[in-house]
């Protein structure tokens, strides 16, 4: 992607497809002059004096080939549309540059030709996310905030969106800042030091900057420890729905998604290929896998059904393990049992509307006994009884699910969460250097080690805001974009 900044930029900022408006944007020095080639005002006017963040009504024209000046009386020039025009002058824009924004009626070929028409004037096709990259360049948003733009457009559910918010609003940003500020608050002290070694002058003593070291290391121990609940609220769970023939397993994801998605049959083995489907659980995107019964197969075609099952639950982050709670519990209920016992999963006890044999927790827990499971894995199966059939049960199953897949954050504390892998990666090496930096102090070597360390943890955390990037990396965070944004 180029990163210049000298040339004009034109795109549609709408989704592609029919709608009541469209919105062509037009970004750069040369925004309000390329715009008044084909915008003509309908209270008269020229569009570079029209006061900025106002709408105008304007006819949006093709200017008569050989004439000076638009005017629809005059033969051969076009209307394409009547449309509302806004400018934002720099700096007070998204981009930070001069902005004009034509709002026409939003079908294709009207957005087409006037994005074609503002090329043939002088202005370029905007590459993906080049918008928000310049609004980065122009020091409008960090990086992290660029990718948060990214977020709120594809946020999910309610959550994803409220967290996408918090960082747009500079929270993350805010706090890497206040880690940084210290560590060049310390690197100062220590620096003036070495300055005046000869003088035996020391700045800060080695106890004072192990104890700030050891709080930063807090800090960033305790942000990265929301990076799991960052990523699931941020991209959702990969939840597989397993359990023997004829369980419940389609009925279980129809239920949750409300519709009728999957085929329900008496007869056992009709589910034979993996379905994969969305739902918000509580603000918690689940991607729900309903998977073959599994059984001795009966065909080559159950058979690979079955072979996918188990390929999906490997794969899963979370199981929902289906069994009849109408029927004794069975030896191959067992078996699956055991076989997600390394998982997070939930044990769903189905068809609690039918008389019949009631299985208790007190079942399912004597069976993951015999795993020699951890007392925190044992801690976290939870056991429900349900009716796919009525919706009893379903509220618990969907509270039980978000206290499973989040754990003991169940409500974040802090509105700074870690989201993506990058800000991961980035802040564990900055955690390294700390490390590094303190096993220094206690060997007691000089104060040029030290320093390196918290430069290399300085220089970590610039790469979070941005503070600190190369074009490979903002290439790697823009490509996610689309045209227009």
């Amino acid at each position: 992607m180029t990163t210049q900044l000298d040339d004009t930029i034109c795109a549609i900022a709408t989704p592609i497809g029919e709608g009541g408006i469209g919105i062509v944007r037009v970004s750069g020095p040369d925004a309000l002059r390329l715009a008044s080639k084909i915008v003509l005002l309908r209270r008269g006017g020229n569009l570079e004096e029209m006061k900025s963040h106002q709408l105008y009504l304007a006819a949006v024209t093709l200017l008569a080939e050989g004439a000076e000046d638009r005017d629809l009386s005059q033969h051969g020039t076009k209307q394409l549309d009547e449309a509302l025009v806004v400018s934002m002058r720099a700096p007070h824009s998204y981009t930070g540059e001069d902005v004009v924004e034509i709002h026409c009626h939003g079908g294709g070929i009207i957005l087409a030709t006037v994005c074609d028409a503002l090329i043939r004037s002088g202005a370029r096709i905007a590459e993906p996310g080049e918008f928000t990259r310049r609004a980065f360049l122009h020091g409008r948003l960090d990086l992290t905030q660029a990718e948060a733009v990214l977020d709120t457009i594809r946020a999910t559910t309610t959550m994803s969106l409220l967290m996408a918010q918090e960082q747009l609003k500079g929270s993350l940003s805010e706090k890497v800042e206040q880690m940084r500020k210290e560590f060049i608050h310390v690197l100062a002290h220590l620096e003036a030091g070495l300055d005046f070694v000869e003088d035996d002058i020391i700045f800060l003593e080695q106890q004072e900057l192990k104890s700030v070291l050891e709080s930063i290391n807090r800090d960033l121990t305790r942000l990265l420890a929301t990076s799991e609940e960052g990523r699931i609220i941020r991209e959702g769970v990969v939840t597989v729905i397993i359990g023997r023939p004829n369980a419940g397993k389609s009925s279980l994801l129809n239920a949750l998604l409300d519709t009728s998605r999957a085929i329900v049959s008496a007869v056992p083995g009709t589910t034979r290929d993996v379905i994969e489907e969305t739902v918000n659980v509580e603000g918690i995107l689940l991607r729900l896998l309903d998977t073959a019964g599994i059984r001795e197969a009966g065909d080559e075609i159950e058979e690979e059904g079955i072979r996918r099952t188990t390929e999906a639950r490997e794969h899963a982050e979370l199981v929902l393990l289906i069994i009849d709670g109408s029927r004794d519990l069975s030896d191959a209920d067992g078996h699956i049992l055991k076989s997600c016992s390394h998982k997070k999963h939930v044990v769903v006890l189905n068809k609690s509307d039918l008389p019949g044999k009631t299985i208790c927790e007190a079942d399912i827990m004597s069976i993951l006994d015999e795993c020699e499971m951890e007392d925190e894995q044992a801690l976290r199966t939870k056991v429900v009884s349900i009716s796919a059939k009525t919706g009893d049960g379903l509220d618990q199953l969907r509270t039980m699910i978000r206290q499973v897949v989040l754990g003991p954050r169940l409500e974040s504390q802090d509105s700074v969460l870690v989201t993506r892998l990058r800000h991961k990666q980035a802040f564990v090496s900055a955690q390294e250097s700390v490390a590094n930096a303190l096993i220094a102090i206690e060997e007691d070597l000089s104060g040029d080690c030290v320093a390196v360390d918290l430069r290399a943890a300085l220089s970590s955390l610039g790469e979070i805001t941005g503070s600190v990037s190369t074009d490979d990396i903002l290439d790697q965070i823009f490509a996610e974009f689309c045209i227009g944004k």
